[in-house]
């Protein structure tokens, strides 16, 4: 099971929904990818982290999981578009609070840019609260274009440095 060769999904969120808390809608939406055809093969713990850009708004809870799959990039996206619904996801305003969010941050060693889709995620090597979580389950991770681990990454991110295992 070489990581670089399997898929990297974000999860994020915070606000519970139908949920007691974040991380128990976070724990339940890891179920539903096993269901949805897309088996979690590692998973990190759930980082912590405060809202941006309102700091007011409840906190964020984060983690990242290594999925195995044969979905074209696309397909994957549709699959974790699918799900954030499922868990009562309203696309509206910009970095609006939210129950659940999902993204793919690489599919493989491929590299994709174009209409609805960008492969590796164009800023997901900046963020903390994405590259701990990674550099937790697979520090050797190679991000496709930058050519660096994910453990070299997160030491360097500059988005989310509050960030922290909870």
């Amino acid at each position: 099971m070489n990581p670089n060769e399997m898929g990297v999904v974000a999860l994020g969120g915070n606000l519970a929904g139908d949920y007691p808390s974040s991380e128990a809608l976070l724990e339940a939406a890891l179920i539903r990818f096993g269901q949805a055809g897309l088996p979690v093969a590692r998973r990190s713990g759930w980082w912590r982290s405060a809202a941006w850009p309102d700091i007011a708004a409840p906190e964020y809870r984060n983690g990242v999981i290594l999925v195995e799959t044969k979905l074209d990039p696309q397909a994957v996206l549709a699959t974790l578009l699918a799900i954030e619904a499922a868990f009562g996801r309203v696309r509206g305003e910009a970095n609006a609070p939210r129950t659940l969010d999902l993204d793919l941050i690489a599919h493989g060693r491929a590299v994709v840019n174009g209409p609805g889709l960008i492969v590796p995620h164009p800023r997901a090597h900046e963020r903390l609260f994405v590259m701990g979580p990674l550099a937790q389950i697979a520090p050797d991770w190679i991000h496709p274009v930058l050519g660096r681990t994910a453990a070299e990454l997160a030491a360097a991110a500059t988005v989310g440095r509050d960030a922290r295992p909870v």
